[in-house]
């Protein structure tokens, strides 16, 4: 018999295997294609719900010295920020988030008024909270607005143009497309949900195919079939990438199905069936590395836990590139699409913000990722060729 009907007749067994486990098909098939996308749209329904509560309710700010500027209370009252008399300990009001941002007027706020000079008007607020970052933000800016509209009217009452203080007008040309402007919003977190589902997509299977047979000493029987190493190995990796390949494929329509069911920035995304391939093609060579990788560190493992204890690890690899990009951006070159993990995380921008991709980019990157798999796979194969193999513990 041949290597490869050697290597068919292993997948049917692992997929056999595995179609008897129901509740671990489940979880491998349904739970990221369920879970992902309610998750990710899910959290931009509540954040676009909380920025326009937060534009559009009646703000309550303390202030303190709130008698020294109507004028400005006033005005702020007609933006929708109210002032109400500050606690009596506001820093601490303000630390316990009972209070999201505060004024003080000083005491020569009026002095300074009419002797045409700067009068101070400090915001107080807590910088590290996101949920103040709004509230704040509204209220800096009517008091910015305030002082601009003063001072124009100031300068009219004295004959002169208010134009006279802005030499030069800044103007803003935005590069950026539609489509890139609607994928902001998820250029952090997509990548990684979706390389994370591809990279461990197919561990429920490997890690049962090999740790699992291995405690439970049915691996040594298959070991002693004619069946080269080989073949094994690949008849095992291609099991686990068919439940990855059906899980990563419901992840990927489900989120299409998510985003033209969804509201706001989700519905204008763009979730084409070309992006979706185009998706696919990114992660598909990455099911590949993670199950062979899984493969290898499966088969050095000396139980089923030391196995799964791998997972841990494994999944903190995706948010790496995410991390070093949100600290430190940098310019898009050829050789990131030779890095793991990177390379993934820069095609997939490239397509949520619906930019075209250089042919020598899909070629570097795919040769890079697969040649990385071929070499996990022959990791796995020599691993698999040492007879202490099928030894338990």
């Amino acid at each position: 018999m041949s290597n490869l009907k050697w290597m068919w007749c292993v997948v049917r067994k692992e997929l056999l295997d595995i179609a008897r486990d129901r509740r671990t098909l489940f979880m491998a098939l349904l739970l990221g294609p369920l879970m992902y996308p309610l998750m990710m749209f899910g959290m931009n329904v509540m954040t676009e719900k909380r920025m326009k509560t937060e534009q559009d309710r009646v703000l309550e700010v303390p202030v303190i010295g709130a008698e020294h500027a109507p004028n400005l209370v006033a005005h702020l009252a007609t933006l929708g920020i109210v002032t109400v008399d500050a606690p009596a300990d506001l820093d601490a009001a303000i630390a316990s988030q009972q209070v999201d941002v505060a004024i003080e007027i000083p005491a020569n706020f009026a002095q300074d008024w009419h002797a045409g000079r700067p009068a101070t008007v400090e915001v107080i607020s807590d910088s590290t909270r996101r949920n103040a970052e709004t509230p704040t933000r509204r209220v800096r800016n009517a008091i910015t607005a305030y002082g601009q509209q003063v001072g124009t009217l100031r300068l009219l009452a004295r004959g002169i143009d208010p134009s006279v203080v802005q030499p030069v007008a800044v103007g803003t040309r935005d590069m950026a497309t539609d489509e890139a402007k609607r994928g902001i919003m998820l250029s952090f977190l997509l990548p990684y949900i979706l390389i994370l589902s591809s990279f461990i997509g197919g561990s429920y299977l490997i890690l049962d195919a090999t740790a699992g047979e291995r405690e439970r000493q049915s691996l040594e029987p298959l070991l002693a079939t004619p069946a080269s190493r080989g073949a094994i190995v690949s008849g095992k990796i291609a099991a686990a990438c068919v439940i990855g390949i059906g899980s990563l494929l419901l992840t990927l329509l489900a989120f299409k199905l998510s985003a033209q069911m969804g509201s706001g920035a989700a519905r204008m995304l763009d979730v084409s069936f070309a992006a979706i391939g185009k998706m696919l093609l990114v992660l598909l060579p990455m099911l590949f590395v993670g199950t062979s990788l899984l493969t290898f560190l499966a088969a050095t493992a000396k139980s089923m836990k030391e196995a799964q204890s791998h997972i841990v690890w494994l999944m903190l690899l995706p948010m790496i590139p995410s991390f070093v990009l949100m600290f430190n951006p940098i310019k898009t070159e050829l050789w990131q699409f030779t890095v793991p993990f990177l390379a993934q995380n820069q095609l997939l921008l490239k397509i949520i913000r619906a930019e075209a991709i250089a042919p020598s980019i899909w070629g570097v990157y795919l040769t890079a990722s697969l040649a990385l798999a071929a070499a996990l796979w022959l990791l796995a194969v020599w691993r698999y060729r040492q007879e202490r193999l099928a030894v338990a513990g």
